[in-house]
């Protein structure tokens, strides 16, 4: 036992590295990491006496901890069976599989990183890039919502911005959960959206195993009171119009729920731009068929180079207007007793009806569908008697008129095309440039439904 024992110098570090390790491991960080969730813990119980709907146990729970939650559920591990079953597979190599989608799937929320970065990020990009503009707001329906029922804001897919806007304009409400495509799956950008409680969907994957576990951790999100925001139409708007309801996601909300004491309750939200950044690739995939949006780096980065010039420069203006209204929420509980059976369809008509109602009316799209119902150029006294009447037809929908007089918000939108070179304007007359006119069909496309829902 006193002996003493040689070892080469390279040995011992190894040892003494490993000792460290294991007694950080096993002593010093769940110490740490308990000191910060007491911290935590205290943090967000302060910060849910500010919001309207409190941040549900769910949400903050460790992230490893809902992964095994959810691949140990009953209804996983039938589908697991199934699956190995199929595919002649072991049960354990079926097991790994669930377990990876469920890793893929489920977020890690962080209130720090959600309420102390994204929401100030969020409102100072929004402030930015536009004029933001809050449309209608029905505060009277929404402050009767059952404090106890899951809400699901469910809106038009427009841009990208949709994220950054809403989850601004919802932050005195509560977070909010998004499920995001494939293009978030990219480091680090995938650690920072799982942070925020977003959670990662594989849009067009024919796996049921994969689908069985997306269901159920939807179906336990619901159950647990997680408020969520998804886009029925599936994915951005090609055309600029609103897109039939795609049933994937919220056929898992309505039938996974397990407890229908938990009403859920679904809020209209309705989003207009006057420039869509993605507007030439969208307007390119939808002539291609094709949801292959082709967007080089090289264009993003001159794109953002400009904009940083102009602001050094002093030049810098605004994209226009950003507008997004609430409506009426919808309750599934409702729904169901009035529509018993299979409600989803119905549901899914009703929900993208109710968000169409409530698209705001702003400039751009106005001037854009004026001109494009004249036979040929325009004068600007006849361009503002066009919108005009327009404006008067829609009487019932949300229109935004800055600084409510007619004359400027045509100014507004004429000045937003002109920069673009999308019209031209000589003599006092005002005319589309003819290879830029699918662009304009775009954004008059947007405020299409308002018009034909008034005929009908």
């Amino acid at each position: 036992m006193g002996r003493i024992v040689e070892m080469p110098l390279w040995a011992l570090i190894l040892l003494v590295a490993f000792a460290a390790v294991t007694f950080a491991s096993h002593f010093l960080f769940p110490s740490v990491r308990w000191f910060f969730r007491r911290r935590m813990e205290r943090a967000v119980a302060k910060l849910n006496t500010k919001l309207e709907r409190p941040i549900e146990p769910f949400k903050l729970a460790r992230r490893y901890d809902m992964i095994q939650r959810l691949i140990y559920d009953p209804e996983v591990s039938q589908a697991v069976a199934e699956h190995a079953k199929a595919e002649g597979i072991p049960e354990n190599v079926a097991f790994e599989q669930a377990k990876r989608y469920a890793r893929e799937i489920v977020p890690g929320f962080s209130a720090t990183a959600y309420f102390g970065f994204a929401i100030r990020a969020a409102k100072w990009l929004s402030r930015s890039l536009y004029r933001v503009r809050l449309g209608h707001f029905d505060e009277a329906s929404l402050s009767k919502v059952d404090p106890d029922a899951t809400v699901i804001f469910v809106m038009n897919h427009r841009s990208n911005m949709d994220y950054v806007l809403v989850t601004w304009l919802a932050a005195e409400r509560s977070a909010l959960s998004y499920a995001v495509g494939e293009w978030a799956r990219v480091w680090p950008l995938s650690r920072l959206i799982r942070s925020m409680g977003a959670y990662f969907i594989r849009r067009k994957s024919r796996n049921d195993l994969y689908r069985r576990v997306l269901a159920r951790y939807v179906g336990m999100a619901t159950d647990g009171g997680v408020t969520q925001a998804l886009f029925p139409e599936g994915g951005l708007s090609l055309d600029g119009g609103l897109a039939p309801p795609k049933l994937g996601l919220l056929k898992y909300i309505v039938e996974e729920r397990a407890n229908p004491d938990r009403d859920v309750v679904f809020v209209p939200v309705a989003l207009n731009y006057d420039r869509v950044f993605e507007d030439r690739i969208l307007v390119a995939a939808g002539k291609a068929g094709e949801r292959r949006f082709r967007a080089r780096i090289s264009v993003v980065a001159r794109f953002l180079f400009k904009q940083v010039w102009l602001r050094i420069t002093g030049r810098y203006h605004r994209h226009g207007y950003a507008a997004a209204s609430f409506g009426a929420p919808v309750s599934l509980n409702d729904f169901e007793s009035r529509y018993p059976g299979n409600p989803v369809k119905g549901l899914a008509r009703l929900l993208m009806q109710r968000i169409g109602e409530e698209v705001p009316v702003l400039p751009v799209p106005l001037v854009a569908r004026a001109l494009l119902q004249a036979e040929g150029p325009l004068a600007r006294a006849d361009l503002d008697r066009q919108v005009g009447r327009m404006v008067e037809a829609l009487s019932q929908a949300h229109v935004h008129l800055p600084r409510g007089d007619l004359h400027y918000a045509v100014e507004v939108g004429l000045r937003n095309l002109r920069n673009r070179q999308l019209v031209s304007e000589e003599g006092g007359q005002i005319a589309i440039n003819p290879e830029e006119r699918e662009i304009l069909a775009y954004y008059a496309q947007s405020i299409a439904h308002l018009f034909r829902n008034r005929s009908a």
